[in-house]
């Protein structure tokens, strides 16, 4: 799994440094769900690194619900 630290990052954008950190995160987590035969909650997670890749590459500033 990462060790990316996101609340060291010489990133300006925090928002998206998290973001970042997020979509690495859910993607580790969603092999290692699949892997272990929870399919469900592997696509769960492959969508939550779809939203987080998207949140990073605009900047951190996705739609707040």
């Amino acid at each position: 799994m990462s060790t990316h630290d996101p609340k060291n990052s010489s990133e300006p954008n925090g928002r998206s440094a998290v973001a970042s950190y997020v979509a690495t995160l859910s993607a580790d987590l969603a092999a290692l769900a699949r892997r272990s035969g929870l399919d469900t909650i592997g696509y769960l997670l492959e969508m939550v690194r779809l939203e987080a890749e998207n949140a990073a590459r605009q900047g951190g500033s996705a739609v707040r619900r």
